[in-house]
């Protein structure tokens, strides 16, 4: 076997890294799975983005920045869209997108109530395939509103399976996979598999439509979809080359316009054929909604099936160029053959792996990676001030949400979290998707990296948006450890050093870390604050509103991410100061950055009597008082730690001199951090936030399974928060934390993420990270307990393995053939058309591993394929076996 993974040499391989390798990925998953109920399509006065375009909209209203549609498949602009809808004959609206409640309807907030699993796909996007499952009886949509309203939240949520929609198998198995003869040549296919015990009808309708470019600007050219034979139809777009939409016989051919049915809406007169045309034709019979000239800018190909119990229909469709050949006599063989090459794609990328169901986990965590790429359109200035052919916003709106990002203006394709629950990028997300990307499609990773950092994204004082419900939150600053990270990996996989990335990407977070000095150190002693910095409601109270005491707070998490971002700065600083000597006075700049944070965060932050970090309260009189609740935000201290190796450093005399002046002019701040004038293990220097007496005491505390450590990885708050809450009094009132497992029992934040005692994915696979960095420096002559309390003594590098093999077994089946992310679900855990599906949670219940939270947010779940892979491949990252 060889060192790396030999993808290279696939035809998958070939056709990303060859010349045209950015042509194959013109076409691909790029359609939202949820459009209404965004920041973007939001022009209500008040910022009611979820009640100012609910999903009862959908169907009838046009999209200003983008579209949705189940198994969406589109060009990088979405000029040209494709998608499914189906109808079971009792619904009372078209099957045309994933129904799911708001984050007010929900007892846990915002939360989809859908199956459907993506199974496959290729980096360029040459096959793709994804399961639906569509009830046969009535979809229930008040049902699940009602009863979802009715639960509290110490109830869990009401989901599809819970309602009986499912009982005896009474539904579809709908696959739909994709499949490309060329760049843009599209192969659509829908297969329905009837899973009930009785004979079932099904309209099944593959949609095209253009997406809606010219409501808002009335000098836009129109698109024009239009019949030219009973099974085809020719697509001419002003920005496309012509296409031409090809169907099997004996499909009905439908056509209305992406435009919005201001009748029923608004009850405003209106000519024409709107949006919702098929949906009125195929629902509620009414032949005069779709145009008879068959000619608009939607269309439909309309099949009706009764089907026996297992019995499977297959419908296809073909879209390409005009004056492409066309047809379907090769379509089943190129679809074959793509699905082989994916399959010799995927062999050789897992070619180290010897447990079957890890691949299975792997390659299913990599396809909602890529089916999770989605077109991202916001332009801020233009939704702020409104369109030229459209009514102007209310006033409100210029002082309300981004109202001070005007000049954020994106069109591109990103990694998107959850492609319904959270269908707009969030930055410190994007920075974790882009390590697992990396592994499948370096080039892309790479992108990613760069994108927040662009002219259109990064605001002119250097702050990077952190999501769209409010660009000025701030993130945790993961991007030069990304980068860093994609540029490791893609040394080792290509041979290749991008050291000019690398300078890109060093310039301009050099700007983003001065800003986070500027505004994010009140006061000025390298202690930061930042806000909720994504940990949601780990805290006792709302970190990113004034605080309830008065006063400030200096933050464990936030300062910790500081020094982890200024060590990250350091690493690429120390690579590119070997190329150009000029960054070898970054690389000082940015140890002495760390040193300050070390000395500032040891000396108030660090409790030597629980040997743990906290946030301090600094109140107005002075005072500062430590917030005594044991959570991650604690542990986060351990993920500042960079492990340098002596043979690069002594490349470079002017980094070596600036050390050797702060050992002997700044004990003070040298005797803070570990003993980085020491050589270690590997030849290598150790720079950390913790020296080994505070990395002991936080390790100990970390691996003892009553606090932080639980079978499935570690909590997000300890468990001895269950017997013992943390409060806090002021004049009279309570602020309290306590260990909650799963769902959040509060509206802290929403209420769908919960911080206090699940295990999240993200933090784990970043401590795992860092035990391996710390583990060069210390080699096999630390070892620690693991259990705590326990005679089982691993070396670090062994713990950090330890972490890994708990965490994948989330997802893998065990002894019993039980996967914990299933929890106690028997159709789950038991049925062949369930137990083999596996969703990528937002997080995973602290006790059971139970998967929690949005259940689709394979962009940092995924992080599983990444432990999988550095479990079984040599590199930086290299996981040893379970000990």
């Amino acid at each position: 076997m060889s060192d790396q993974p030999q993808t290279a040499a696939t035809a998958e391989g070939r056709r990303l890294n060859g010349p045209d390798g950015l042509r194959w990925k013109e076409w691909g998953p790029y359609l939202s799975d949820r459009q209404w109920g965004t920041v973007r399509e939001d022009y209500s006065a008040g910022g009611d983005a979820w009640d100012y375009f609910p999903h009862d909209h959908a169907r009838s209203r046009a999209y200003r920045w983008g579209e949705d549609a189940i198994a969406g498949f589109g060009d990088t602009h979405l000029r040209w869209c494709l998608g499914l809808a189906l109808w079971n004959g009792r619904d009372p609206i078209l099957k045309e997108r994933l129904f799911g409640l708001t984050n007010a309807e929900g007892n846990h907030g915002e939360d989809v109530k859908e199956l459907y699993y993506y199974l496959d796909a290729t980096p360029t996007h040459s096959f793709q395939s994804m399961l639906y499952k569509y009830p046969q009886g009535a979809f229930p949509y008040a049902d699940l509103v009602d009863e979802n309203g009715r639960r509290g939240q110490d109830k869990p949520e009401y989901e599809l399976l819970d309602t009986g929609v499912l009982d005896e198998n009474r539904y579809f198995d709908v696959f739909v996979d994709y499949a490309k003869a060329g760049p843009d040549d599209i192969l659509m296919r829908v297969r329905a598999v009837n899973r009930g015990p009785d004979p079932a009808e099904l309209t099944v309708l593959p949609q095209l439509w253009a997406r809606n470019t010219w409501s808002w600007d009335a000098s836009a050219k129109r698109p024009l979809l239009r019949a030219s034979g009973d099974a085809t139809v020719d697509a001419t777009h002003p920005e496309k080359t012509p296409m031409r939409l090809e169907v099997e016989p004996g499909a009905q051919l439908l056509f209305c316009d992406n435009e919005t049915n201001e009748a029923r809406l608004f009850g405003r007169p209106q000519a024409g054929y709107p949006k919702d045309g098929i949906n009125d034709f195929v629902v509620d019979g009414r032949p005069e909604a779709v145009n008879p000239a068959r000619t608009g800018t939607k269309c439909a190909a309309l099949h009706r099936f009764t089907l026996a119990p297992g019995e499977e229909r297959v419908v296809r469709l073909r879209f390409s160029p005009a004056e492409a050949k066309g047809g379907f006599a090769d379509f089943d063989t190129l679809f074959d053959q793509r699905r082989q090459e994916a399959d010799s794609y995927y062999a050789a990328l897992q070619e180290r792996i010897e447990d079957p169901d890890q691949k299975r986990v792997q390659r299913q965590a990599f396809a909602g990676m890529l089916w999770s790429k989605q077109f991202y359109r916001y332009d801020v200035r233009i939704w702020l001030q409104g369109d030229a052919a459209e009514p102007t916003p209310p006033a409100s709106r210029l002082c309300g949400r981004n109202a001070d990002w005007p000049d954020f203006n994106a069109a591109d394709i990103i990694s998107m979290p959850d492609k319904w629950e959270y269908p707009w990028f969030a930055s410190w997300d994007l920075a974790l998707h882009t390590t697992v990307l990396a592994i499948v499609d370096p080039g892309f990773a790479k992108d990613q990296v760069r994108l927040l950092m662009r002219d259109g994204y990064m605001s002119p004082n250097g702050a990077l948006p952190a999501y769209e419900w409010s660009f000025g939150d701030a993130n945790p600053p993961l991007f030069a450890w990304a980068a860093w990270r994609v540029f490791e990996t893609d040394r080792t996989l290509t041979g290749h050093a991008d050291h000019d990335f690398l300078k890109r990407v060093f310039n301009k977070l050099s700007i983003n870390f001065t800003w986070w000095v500027n505004r994010k150190d009140e006061n000025g002693r390298n202690l930061f604050q930042g806000g909720f910095l994504g940990l949601d409601n780990i805290a006792i109270f709302d970190r990113s509103s004034p605080l309830p005491t008065g006063g400030t707070l200096s933050q464990s998490d936030g300062t910790a991410w500081m020094a982890m971002y200024a060590l990250s700065m350091l690493q690429i600083s120390v690579e590119l100061a070997l190329q150009d000597s000029v960054y070898e006075e970054m690389a000082t700049k940015f140890l002495e950055h760390f040193l300050l944070i070390a000395a500032a965060d040891g000396s108030a932050l660090w409790d030597e009597q629980d040997g743990f970090f906290y946030d301090t309260l600094n109140l107005e009189n002075g005072k500062r008082v430590p917030l005594r609740a044991r959570s991650m935000v604690g542990l986060i201290p351990l993920l500042a730690v960079s492990s340098l190796e002596r043979e690069k450093i002594e490349k470079l005399p002017d980094f070596t001199a600036a050390m050797t002046w702060f050992l002997q002019h700044r004990p003070d701040l040298a005797r803070q951090v570990s003993d980085w004038n020491r050589v270690g293990d590997s030849d290598t220097a150790l720079v950390a936030l913790m020296r080994a007496h505070r990395m002991t005491l936080t390790l100990t505390r970390m691996l003892d399974e009553s606090e932080f450590l639980s079978p499935h990885g570690l909590r997000a708050v300890s468990k001895v928060h269950k017997a013992e809450p943390y409060r806090f009094e002021w004049q009279g009132k309570t602020f309290e934390l306590d260990y909650e497992p799963a769902e959040s029992t509060s509206r802290l934040f929403g209420g769908n993420s919960n911080w206090r005692g699940p295990v999240w994915m993200p933090v784990n696979y970043l401590i795992v990270e860092s035990l391996l960095r710390l583990h060069r420096f210390y080699g096999e002559g630390y070892r620690i307990a693991c259990p705590t309390g326990s005679d089982r003594m691993l070396t670090l590098a062994e713990v950090a393995a330890e972490l890994s093999h708990r965490l994948i077994d989330l997802f893998v089946r065990d002894a019993n053939g039980r996967r914990p992310v299933h929890g106690d679900h028997a159709l789950l855990q038991d049925d062949p058309h369930f137990r083999d599906l596996l969703l990528f949670y937002e997080y995973f219940d602290g006790d059971t591993g139970r998967g929690v939270g949005a259940s689709h947010q394979t962009g940092w779940s995924g992080l599983v394929a990444l432990l999988i892979h550095n479990r079984a491949w040599p590199g930086p990252q290299a996981i040893p076996p379970r000990p």
